[in-house]
Formats: structure tokens, C-alpha cells, sequence
């Protein structure tokens, strides 16, 4: 068989140089010819993958974030060609949703057993996404996030502190086969996979081979309700939640007020105010983990240090001029705690 690593060298926060010396170690050379691309540009790997789908190459496999696991997905659909996944940035939704270690030598063993399902994606406004897409705060923060030029979980939840309080929901009219529906909403979230990403789970019941996307309308919340959203984000009870509206679709449309950013894999996009979502059912060939067991998933120490931290935040919860007082300097042990994971 013959196999392309595709590298990212800048995705994520850690060096990947070390990565081509594994792969030529540990690969399976009596079951594949592999070569080795590194991306020069934005939009060089989905350049690469299309060269290697038209090429007949059996497996592209994306060396990097979920910027770079979209770019190589959405130039291999609907063709034989499979997609393989090193998890190597800073969220890495896709891959942990699909129980792929973050650990390489472990990703190259998984590749070399090669087992190859068709999974589903979805397209929004014309914008392949394999994970997640939506609209409203999840989106803005995507887009403050690509504009702050540092990556990493820090960067990425001190947007979210700092945005946070400020945001301001808007009224979205959502329409599928069952009828539309008039919600002012935080965010509206479409999820193909489980997460967003560090194991944060956005729709903890999603599945990339049940042909539906499921839709997640979070109402807007006020400053005490948000440690208990976060805590219910990493131990996949978000659904439970009574600000928070599931149901299961193949297509919908949402108008918006105006026009505005929404996001796809993670990536933020300017788009008119009316949003199409569609899913396209085993449109795409994915390596998998034949060993994944989701039950036996433990938390990570990303977790557990949130959990911590939001737990610490319900002894204030009675008052609420000491909760806004408090807010700021909590907001801080955070980031110092995050820093240290």
C-alpha cells in the first residue's frame, strides 16, 4: 500500500522534527511505500492530498492539528483514498474523538494495523467540517483565537475568560424536517464528532456513523452558571444541562440577525446570515482505532485541574458581589494552572 505523511510543522506547540526518524522506524515497510511531505503554506496540505487522491495513493495521513486533519479530509472525500490521523496540535478534537493516542509511536502501530471504516462529515455554506461547526460565541472565540498569532490551550481559554462575560447572544431561527424553532441562543453548536477539542465534549452522544448531525442550542447563562457549563464540558454532561437544547438532524438552516463569523473544524469564516448544515453519510475513508474503548477513557490531567478549579468557585456561589469581585482573580488561577499542565 502506499502511504503520504503529511506534516505541519508549525501546527500545535511542539517540534515535530523528530517525527520522519519514528515513521521511517516503526512503519510496517513490508505492508507500505510511504513518503514524507511537510507543508510550506496555509493551504499547502489540501494542495498535497489532492495530488496523492488523483495519484492513487491508499492513505494520506495528516501530521498536525485539526486545521491540518481538515485540510487533507476535505480533498480525499467520496475517493478510496483513507484518511490517517497523528494527533499534533493544540486540541486535536478529531483524533481524540476517534480515540487516537497522543502518543506517535502508538499512532504509527495504529496505522500500521490499517483498519479503514467510512465515517460521516458535514458541510456548512459549502465548508467541509469533520468535528465540529457552529455559529455564536464558539465561533467568535475561533475567530479571536486565529487573530491572537499564539496557539496552545492557554491562549485559547484566556480568550474565552476574557470574552466571555461580554459576549452578547443573539436570536437565531433554526429550521429542519420537524418544523423552526425561534431560540436566543449563546451558541449553536453542529457536531459530527464528540468534542471540540482537549476533551471538551460539545455533544458527548455525537457519532461519525449514525448518519445524523446533533444540534446543540446553548441559552444564554450568567457568570454563575458558567463554571458548572465548563465542569459538565469535560465529563461529558453537557446534554444534562438545562440551558442546553440536543436534537439530531441530516440538514438545517439557521438565519441570523446579520451576517457573521461561523466557525468549521475550529476555523472562523465570515458568511451571510443565513447558514446551511448538511451531513453526508460515509462520505469519507478513516484509519480508526481497532483497539478504542470509550468506556475506559480516564480524565486527563487537563480534567482534573478544571474540575478542581470550577469546584473551588461554588463556595461563593451565594453571593454575588463576591462572586464578581472573585471573578478576575480565579480567572488568573486558571491561566497559572493551565500554564503549568
Amino acid at each position: 500500500m502506499k502511504i503520504t505523511f503529511i506534516i505541519n510543522p508549525i501546527s500545535g506547540t511542539v517540534s515535530k522534527s523528530g517525527i520522519p526518524q519514528l515513521i521511517d522506524q516503526m512503519l510496517d515497510k513490508k505492508k507500505f511505500s510511504y513518503e514524507i511531505r511537510e507543508t510550506l503554506y496555509a493551504g499547502h496540505a489540501a494542495k498535497i492530498a489532492t495530488e496523492c487522491k488523483e495519484q492513487g495513493v491508499d492513505v494520506v495521513v495528516a501530521v498536525g492539528g485539526d486545521g491540518t486533519v481538515n485540510e487533507v479530509a476535505r480533498s480525499i472525500t467520496h475517493s478510496n483514498t483513507a484518511l490517517g490521523i497523528i494527533p499534533c496540535g493544540s486540541g486535536n478534537g478529531l483524533g481524540r474523538h476517534l480515540m487516537l493516542p497522543m502518543d506517535i509511536k502508538k499512532d504509527i502501530d495504529i496505522l500500521n494495523k490499517c483498519e479503514i471504516h467510512d465515517l460521516d462529515y458535514g458541510i456548512i455554506n459549502e465548508h467541509p467540517f469533520f468535528c465540529t461547526c457552529g455559529m455564536g460565541f464558539d465561533a467568535f472565540i475561533s475567530m479571536k483565537f486565529a487573530e491572537a498569532g499564539k496557539r496552545g490551550l492557554a491562549t485559547y481559554v484566556e480568550n474565552v475568560l476574557k470574552e466571555g462575560l461580554n459576549y452578547k447572544p443573539e436570536t437565531y431561527r433554526i429550521e429542519d424536517e420537524n418544523g423552526t424553532i425561534i431560540n436566543r441562543a449563546f451558541l449553536i453548536s453542529c457536531a459530527n464528532a464528540s468534542q471540540y477539542g482537549n476533551n471538551a465534549y460539545i455533544a458527548p452522544q455525537a457519532s461519525m456513523r449514525d448518519g445524523m448531525l446533533d444540534v446543540i442550542i446553548m441559552e444564554p447563562f450568567d457568570v454563575l452558571e458558567a463554571p458548572q457549563v465548563a465542569i459538565e464540558l469535560l465529563n461529558k454532561t453537557l446534554d444534562k444541562n438545562q440551558k442546553i437544547k440536543t436534537f439530531r438532524t441530516q440538514h438545517i438552516r439557521i438565519h441570523r440577525e446579520k451576517p457573521g463569523v461561523i466557525h468549521f473544524d475550529g476555523d472562523p469564516v465570515m458568511t451571510e446570515a443565513d447558514v446551511d448544515i448538511r451531513l453526508i453519510p460515509g462520505g469519507i475513508k478513516m484509519v480508526v482505532n481497532p483497539d478504542a474503548d470509550k468506556n475506559k477513557r480516564l480524565p486527563n490531567k487537563m480534567q482534573t485541574a478544571f474540575s478542581q478549579l470550577f469546584n473551588d468557585i461554588n463556595i461563593v456561589r451565594g453571593d454575588i458581589t463576591k462572586q464578581s469581585r472573585n471573578i478576575q482573580a480565579l480567572n488568573k488561577k486558571i491561566l497559572r494552572k493551565l500554564n503549568n499542565i
